[in-house]
């Protein structure tokens, strides 16, 4: 596994969802010692109060739950903030169809004995850190100087 400074920008916050405690403290602990800070929620509502007191950059939610299931809660997160990045977890991904195309989720994964590698790629993936732009050249082959950003940039 990568180191965690490698692997991730450590400002990047993800809030998981599950009701299932034994769910939610595994996915924790993979995603923390990717060097993620996490925030926990044991019913949708409950992370509904937490995505609105906080910004997260990824939710990882289960798709069973009890009062409001994932993908209520993933159209109450698109309301509030439509480029926030959406993992569904489902045992039933596959028996009812759910897809990233009709239940507003980036990435759908399927409860199985892959899905830490999977939670694993689809986060990094979603969350990967944009490469550092080249440094300019100028003649002669020495590195341009930095320009100053003004207020707009």
């Amino acid at each position: 596994m990568p180191s965690p400074s490698a692997s991730c920008d450590h400002s990047q916050r993800i809030l998981i969802v599950d009701d299932n405690s034994d769910g939610l403290i595994a996915r924790k602990h993979v995603l923390e010692e990717l060097g993620f800070s996490t925030t926990t929620a044991g019913t949708a509502q409950e992370a509904l109060e937490a995505f609105a007191a906080d910004a997260f950059d990824l939710v990882v939610t289960d798709y069973r739950m009890p009062r409001m299931d994932g993908l209520e809660f993933i159209q109450h997160i698109r309301v509030q903030s439509p480029a926030t990045r959406v993992i569904l977890i489902s045992g039933f991904a596959e028996a009812l169809g759910l897809s990233h195309s009709n239940t507003g989720a980036d990435v759908v994964i399927q409860k199985s004995n892959h899905e830490v590698s999977q939670l694993v790629a689809a986060v990094s993936g979603l969350l990967k850190v944009k490469p550092r732009k080249p440094v300019a050249r100028r003649s002669g082959g020495h590195a341009a100087a930095p320009r100053a950003r003004g207020a707009a940039g």
